[in-house]
């Protein structure tokens, strides 16, 4: 597919995916959001991916929704925002979260309304010093969609995910990684050497585990303690008769470097 808003690579088992409008932020459009969900099921395609790389072109990561892409002109009519978050926000949310890769955001600049909430639907997170957050949803009468309501009291608490979504305060990589919003903020000159070092790290790990960490911890808000117990059972069951279990423990005897293959 020749892309116009984003950029696609994948190698050496790393898929890199770009929102590539940098004049406008890296703002989403109808177009964008088509290119973006190709790209992604180009990466549940390929056996060869181990992690996924998104990130933004220029100075921002990524300002939400490109309003120009659904103005709503002075006596015209209204747009369904339904319509759009069902369609666009909601799926793309869904698709990151169930990848049965490790999914990695590098916020490397703003990140504003729904492109906030798109980085925390990352697995991990890691951004810039000069990156920001913010929920500017309220700022046009509107709630942090894009998964924000789900994701910002889970991670920061009720009290400051109020504050981030009635007040749409602009939030700082250093103080959202203090609050536990994100994985790590990294100084801008350091950037790229540590997202590729994470990525590289990523590609050479035990996938199938991580699949199953990921899908373990994403489980655990609705399951009791003993439902919690009973899928990790299920899933130490499935890993013990893994290849990559058997390389570890393999390499960890002969006090070597393990060589996963993601099986």
């Amino acid at each position: 597919m020749d892309y116009q808003n984003i950029k696609f690579e994948v190698d050496a088992g790393i898929a890199r995916l770009t929102l590539n409008r940098p004049d406008k932020l890296n703002s989403f459009t109808a177009a964008m959001h088509m290119e973006v969900r190709e790209a992604i099921e180009k990466v549940k395609a390929d056996a060869s991916v181990r992690v996924l790389v998104l990130t933004g072109a220029g100075r921002g990561f990524c300002a939400g929704q490109d309003l120009a892409d659904r103005a709503v002109a002075p006596g015209g009519a209204p747009a369904d925002l339904g319509e759009s978050v069902q369609n666009y926000y909601g799926p793309l949310v869904l698709s990151l979260r169930s990848l049965p890769i490790p999914v990695i955001c590098a916020v490397n600049g703003v990140a504003a309304g729904a492109g906030a909430n798109l980085a925390l639907a990352a697995d991990i997170v890691i951004a810039s010093r000069s990156a920001s957050f913010v929920e500017a949803f309220c700022r046009l009468g509107l709630i942090p969609d894009t998964g924000g309501t789900y994701f910002l009291p889970r991670l920061v608490g009720t009290a400051r995910a109020m504050g981030l979504a009635m007040l749409g305060d602009k939030l700082s990589a250093e103080q959202a990684e203090s609050w536990g919003l994100i994985w790590k903020c990294v100084d801008d000159e350091m950037f790229s050497d540590e997202v590729d070092k994470l990525a590289r790290h990523f590609a050479a790990a035990p996938t199938k585990g991580l699949a199953r960490t990921k899908q373990a911890i994403y489980a655990s808000p609705q399951n009791s303690l003993a439902q919690q117990l009973d899928l990790e059972r299920d899933f130490m069951r499935e890993l013990g008769y893994s290849q990559d279990y058997r390389e570890g423990v393999t390499a960890f005897m002969e006090k070597r470097a393990p060589n996963f293959k993601g099986e």
